[in-house]
């Protein structure tokens, strides 16, 4: 005997599955996992750390800066 499937449940599943197949070729085509943003964010945080530790005030005596009074 056959499987008895209710019409509008079948509808609706396969509407479900066609627009998750569709959003997951959107996401491989467009879209990065939560994981890569967060290391990507990770590594500009750490690079702009390094960079504002490397920077010098304007205002040390030691610095050759346009501050410089020495003319």
């Amino acid at each position: 005997m056959a499987e008895i499937i209710n019409l509008r449940q079948a509808r609706k599943k396969r509407g479900r599955d066609d627009r998750r197949r569709a959003a997951d070729e959107n996401a491989a085509r467009h879209g990065r996992s939560a994981a890569d943003k967060a290391r990507e964010a990770a590594e500009e945080a750490l690079a702009r750390r390094r960079l504002d530790g490397h920077r010098r005030d304007e205002g040390d005596p030691g610095s050759d800066g346009p501050s410089g009074t020495d003319e």
